[in-house]
């Protein structure tokens, strides 16, 4: 299967390196940035944490023209730039190419459909997790089930090819016909963590271990949870705030994506985070206090990068 991933973050990396395990797949990588894309090509990737050291070549390109058709994309960029990084990639896309989505938050689907058509996109979630390093490096930093789904809940063709490709690269991955209610369940666990560790630049686990944060998070969960229920999502667990705090215990030593990229001032994902719970929340009348409050907190930190006292 020839193969292109479009976002060269951790988790973009990750899949890149895993995936080229698989003798039968051709891999590329997709960068918007030409520098860092040269290292790559030129200086290697390098891998290490629990699937052990490595140094490998991957290919890598800033012109997607060049690869020609592929069989499938999986789009790991920010959820803000799902829309422009789609329509990136349509000179890949042949009759039967899909677009998959792994990323946090909702809207990717839609954004991917209205930049190259109906029926191209289907989702996922993945607990795995990466860190980056420096451009060209990252820790793997532990391992989880990948789970997709298509949007209509039919196992299809692309999707069982989808999941051998994984399984013979080693990766645990399934299939759900519940896709809403998968992606409602990790978003709501990034609702929970990703807005706090940002905000107050602490490892996952730190958050369950005071009070202050301890109670925002499950107010924010339970708003969350509330949402969901009210839009008949059906969640892939029953107590959201245990869930929540499970995740908290299991990933104690990460530190979020969110916090990542505000360490690094970039923009974060809180729009398609806790700015989708308030969105949808509007629609069925449930406030959301809490996370309007997280929201416009992150929003605040993202406007005023250049003149934070320090």
């Amino acid at each position: 299967m020839r193969i292109a991933i479009a976002g060269t973050g951790a988790m973009g990396l990750l899949f890149a390196h895993l995936l080229s395990r698989d003798e039968g797949s051709e891999i590329w990588l997709i960068d918007i940035h030409p520098d860092r894309a040269a290292k790559i090509r030129e200086e290697g990737l390098f891998v290490e944490g629990v699937s052990g050291e490595h140094h490998l070549h991957p290919r890598i390109t800033v012109r997607p023209g060049e690869i020609g058709r592929v069989d499938l994309v999986i789009l790991y960029v920010k959820a803000p730039d799902t829309f422009e990084a789609a329509r990136n990639v349509s000179p890949l896309l042949g009759p039967d190419t899909g677009v998959l989505t792994l990323q946090n938050g909702l809207g990717n689907i839609e954004a991917i459909e209205q930049a190259v058509g109906a029926g191209r996109a289907f989702g996922g979630t993945t607990s795995m997790g990466a860190t980056v390093l420096a451009p060209n490096r990252i820790r793997h930093a532990g391992w989880g089930e990948t789970i997709i789904g298509e949007p209509t809940g039919d196992r299809t063709d692309r999707a069982e090819a989808v999941l051998d490709v994984f399984g013979r690269a080693g990766l645990e991955a399934d299939f759900t016909d519940n896709l809403p209610g998968l992606l409602w369940s990790k978003l709501i666990i990034n609702v929970g963590i990703n807005a706090l560790t940002a905000l107050t630049r602490i490892h996952n686990g730190r958050l369950i271990e005071h009070e202050g944060t301890k109670t925002v998070m499950r107010a924010a969960v339970e708003e969350a949870a509330q949402v969901a229920r009210a839009l008949g999502i059906r969640l892939l667990y029953d107590r959201p705030v245990e869930k929540v705090e499970g995740v908290c215990k299991s990933t104690a030593g990460n530190i979020a994506s969110m916090l990542q990229d505000v360490l690094r001032e970039r923009r974060t994902e809180i729009a398609q985070i806790n700015g989708a719970v308030v969105r949808e929340a509007v629609r069925v009348g449930v406030p959301t206090p809490v996370n309007e409050t997280l929201l416009g907190l992150v929003r605040t930190l993202e406007e005023t990068y250049a003149n934070r006292i320090h």
